[in-house]
């Protein structure tokens, strides 16, 4: 492990083709142009697409068009789509971009993975997600310097599921480490079962949660809506991201998110009992989750001061150096992923 060393490159090696101009993939398409890489783009939304097109990026409302012209380039496609959009897509580039590298960054990866190996893309495919975002959605929530000192999230499944791995995957895999590492993230790499029962854990819960917060408060009528202020805003902020969004990330990662949200409401369960009592108490329910604040925040770097209410982000997470497609490099993934560590790849 190294805690100083610093990336080698961080070139990608392709033009860069996103589909789906939302806030991820509106944000994706920012950095990339404020970096200088080729990257141009489509959106089913012609509003969007005119929207963008109009501040001086490289847009087209036309699917097929777009896609022909990332086979043409050999451009690596990414998905910037909800879950529900993903087999269509994934249909399109079959048939018009049929030997072009794809990722994708869906909040879920072993429903995307399923439909990669459904249609045998797996040799052109490598997962990824980005833990960024607001609850707001669509081109006009797009921003410059969305994924700064985010985690970005890269799969590695076909290492173990292929009889063998090509130079093409190897290729396309550094490329999108690359993505996360030129837009300022850091790359922690993760197989889909683990990524995703982490984000049910740290995602999917959270939303259900905020979606319960906010019914439970407005239940209680107007003057408890007139008196909520910090930690209920802060509590309920992703309960304003758009319904359908919340619904394709929580239903297609159910399994992950029923087995976080029974030990959610084990702990709910237990604290009830202690405040239904002669003497309510819930100190072991307020040290238990201040401790594990205090943990999540010495990772992540998120380090507060007494005398500032702003985080310094200096994250703590082991780094570890790789080079793709040396002897033993999934067992280093491997090591990565159950530490948590970022990697920097040369």
């Amino acid at each position: 492990m190294c805690n100083t060393c610093q990336v080698t490159t961080k070139d990608i090696s392709r033009p860069v083709c996103i589909l789906g101009l939302g806030l991820i993939g509106g944000s994706l398409l920012r950095d990339l142009h404020a970096a200088g890489h080729p990257v141009f783009g489509y959106n089913r939304s012609r509003s969007g697409a005119r929207s963008a097109s109009a501040e001086g990026f490289d847009v087209s409302p036309d699917l097929i068009t777009t896609l022909e012209r990332a086979e043409t380039e050999d451009a690596l496609i990414v998905l910037a789509v909800p879950m529900t959009a993903v087999k269509e897509l994934l249909d399109a580039i079959n048939e018009y971009a049929p030997t072009c590298g794809f990722t994708d960054v869906v909040s879920v990866k072993t429903a995307v993975y399923d439909a990669v190996r459904e249609r045998g893309m797996q040799e052109r495919y490598v997962g990824s997600h980005p833990m960024a975002g607001t609850a707001e959605s669509g081109w006009k929530a797009s921003q410059t310097g969305l994924f700064q000192n985010a985690v970005w999230v890269v799969t590695f499944d076909h290492l173990f599921d292929a009889e063998k791995v090509t130079a093409r995957w190897i290729g396309i895999w550094k490329d999108v480490t690359q993505i996360g590492s030129l837009v300022g993230a850091e790359v922690v790499p993760a197989r889909v079962g683990p990524h995703d029962a982490a984000a049910a854990r740290i995602s999917h819960l959270t939303h259900v949660l905020a979606e319960t917060l906010a019914i439970v408060a407005d239940h209680g009528g107007a003057l408890t809506l007139s008196l909520a202020a910090g930690s209920f805003r802060d509590a309920t902020r992703v309960a304003g991201t758009d319904p359908a969004l919340v619904r394709a990330m929580c239903e297609g990662n159910a399994s992950a998110l029923v087995g976080a949200l029974d030990e959610a409401l084990s702990i709910l369960n237990d604290t009830r009992a202690h405040l239904d009592s002669p003497d309510p108490n819930i100190e072991q329910l307020a040290d238990n989750g201040y401790r594990s604040r205090l943990r999540y925040e010495a990772r992540s770097g998120q380090r507060r001061s007494k005398e500032s209410v702003s985080p310094t982000i200096t994250s703590s997470r082991p780094v570890l150096r790789l080079h793709p497609g040396t002897p033993n490099w999934e067992k280093q993934l491997v090591d990565a992923e159950t530490l948590g560590a970022r990697i920097e790849v040369f």
